[in-house]
């Protein structure tokens, strides 16, 4: 044995050592876990999952990380720690945006860890009423995009349903072609693209320049694209990577998204109030009176308190011709005074009015 290999050897004694170490305090940690677990059945408590907890120790983990590892791999390893130590109080029901292989997916995935029973869900309604019903803890819904804006279908979801959201995760967006692994060998030959509305949309410009005269036939999700893909010979999905492995697919090509920025916000929506972390975003519903000035007067309830919002939409009301709701973003969290204030002003003011949720904001770029 050279000098090289001896001291590689070391080095892996030295590692094989730590990786004890590592299993033991995981171990350790899992314990507390269920004692946790014990504390809140005796204390009657029905929440095991607190969002504003993960995000406060994911927050203080990535704050006092001193490298080389990244924010964002410290920030995976002990999300699937916490995963698992949480599936041992209870595990979790979380639907999502199906079938299997979709952005939603991989998002439900990111903020929850894989310890959970995940369940997909035919279109956001259903989302929306899994949780509604009890069939799940929590639901994952796509609610904006930096290329394309807001999914209205999540929006008109909330003007009547009863859940909260309880926190926001964003993924890159990465969209690649597939087709049948032992399929055609160039584009020249696909027939047909299956893809969600927003994918096309996000790939348009690629699409017009490559595959100009091939049909594109819109399907509920790029899961389901990826599966119809997968049993239809010369069709082809546009849909994510993992969405390749999960139907045996080969990319015919990957990275066709218009935008290299391209990046979903997603929502967590469940039927929990969640404390305040000291960085955190709230999100309302709102209508106006219909006179000159009316959507001013109801925003200097943020203005004045110097509050910032980071996002202004609005939808058709359903509720009459030209009559319209107004979804906000803004920074802070409902038990902060300025927020209280400005809640209730909107409370007394508009027409009609409805408090979404105050969560723990994700990191930018996270």
């Amino acid at each position: 044995m050279n000098a090289a290999d001896k001291k590689l050897e070391a080095i892996r004694r030295e590692i094989d050592t730590l990786d004890k170490e590592l299993l033991d305090r995981i171990n350790r940690r899992a314990g507390l876990a269920r004692k946790v677990a014990d504390v809140k059945d005796g204390g009657g408590s029905t929440h095991y999952y607190r969002p504003e907890r993960e995000a406060e120790v994911l927050r203080a983990l990535i704050d006092g990380n001193d490298g080389p590892l990244p924010p964002e791999h410290v920030a995976r390893i002990f999300q699937e720690v916490m995963s698992a130590c949480r599936a041992l109080q209870k595990s979790l029901a979380v639907a999502y945006l199906g079938p299997e292989g979709t952005f939603t997916e991989s998002a439900a995935f990111k903020h929850f860890g894989h310890a959970i029973d995940a369940n997909p869900v035919d279109g956001i309604g259903g989302v929306f009423r899994q949780v509604e019903s009890g069939g799940s803890d929590y639901g994952v819904v796509p609610i904006e995009n930096s290329t394309e804006g807001v999914v209205g279908h999540t929006l008109d979801m909330f003007v009547s349903s009863g859940l909260s959201i309880c926190g926001e995760v964003e993924l890159p967006i990465h969209h690649c072609l597939m087709v049948q692994s032992d399929a055609m060998e160039s584009m020249d030959a696909v027939s047909k693209i299956y893809s969600h509305q927003q994918s096309f949309a996000q790939c348009r410009r690629w699409l017009d320049a490559n595959l100009p005269k091939v049909p594109r036939e819109t399907v509920s999700s790029n899961g389901e694209a990826a599966r119809l893909a997968s049993v239809e010979p010369g069709a082809a999905a546009i849909a994510g990577e993992s969405a390749a492995a999960d139907y045996d697919l080969r990319l015919l090509a990957a990275g066709i998204e218009d935008e290299p920025g391209n990046r979903t916000r997603f929502v967590v929506i469940g039927r929990q109030a969640v404390g305040a972390t000291g960085n955190d975003k709230t999100s309302v519903l709102f209508s106006t009176k219909d006179r000159p000035g009316a959507l001013y007067e109801l925003l200097q309830a943020f203005k004045k308190r110097d509050i910032n919002m980071t996002r202004i939409e609005s939808r058709p009301s359903h509720r009459g011709t030209w009559s319209y709701v107004f979804y906000v973003d803004f920074e802070g969290h409902a038990a902060d005074a300025n927020v209280q204030a400005a809640l209730a002003e909107l409370a007394e003011l508009a027409p009609f009015y409805k408090f979404l949720g105050s969560y723990p904001q994700c990191e930018p770029g996270s």
